[in-house]
């Protein structure tokens, strides 16, 4: 369905709960690090740049966000300072070099449709570059790396852990706050505690 996307809490903002409850020293420090200490590129190449900050466009757009997350950035910091999520399949190369593979075969994929490099290509190409690439249907070579693994479990599932740990993803989605130090006391479904946000409504124009 084509049209505006409406948020859901337009008037939320998870900041407000700055000095409340909800956070404590340790949230507060974790989040002012997040706003304001956004890191620079480290890991990737000058040439790799262009490529991640189109893929995390082209996986997220954030047009419509008056204070869009600086993707990119934060996958750099993560992959330079050595930091994962503890797991990794067995069938993958390590993140390190998942990405490297990865962004370079997305630039041949590009390549291979008549391209310059994947960040030339506008938006709807690069999502069409994606659908194919998780469909399996390749142009490149991805020397043998599992490539739906790669886009799922990998670039998706960073990107989006990095957009809701932002406040800008938390305000989005209505989020009160974390469960600690306040705690939640209402926990059955459809009902929340006072000090979350009031209930939303997904609405398209």
């Amino acid at each position: 369905m084509s049209g505006t996307f409406h948020r859901p809490y337009p008037a939320w903002n998870v900041l407000d709960k700055w000095d409340s409850p909800s956070f404590n020293d340790t949230t507060r420090e974790v989040l002012r690090q997040r706003l304001e200490e956004v890191p620079g590129r480290r890991f990737f190449t000058a040439d790799e740049w262009p490529t991640l900050v189109a893929l995390c466009d082209a996986v997220l757009p954030q047009d419509d966000n008056p204070d869009p997350v600086p993707l990119a950035n934060w996958i750099d910091a993560a992959l330079f300072e050595g930091r994962g999520n503890g797991t990794r399949h067995a069938d993958m190369p390590a993140p390190p070099d998942a990405w490297r593979l990865g962004l370079a075969a997305l630039d041949a994929e590009a390549g291979a449709r008549g391209a310059a490099d994947f960040a030339s290509l506008d938006r709807e190409e690069r999502g069409a570059v994606l659908r194919d690439v998780d469909a399996g249907r390749l142009r490149a070579d991805w020397q043998g790396m599992p490539v739906r693994r790669f886009f799922r479990n990998l670039v998706l599932a960073e990107i989006v852990a990095i957009y809701y740990s932002h406040p800008t993803g938390q305000s989005e989605i209505g989020f009160g706050g974390p469960a600690s130090p306040r705690g939640y006391v209402r926990l059955q479904p459809n009902r929340a505690d006072s000090w979350e946000a009031p209930p939303g409504k997904w609405e398209r124009t």
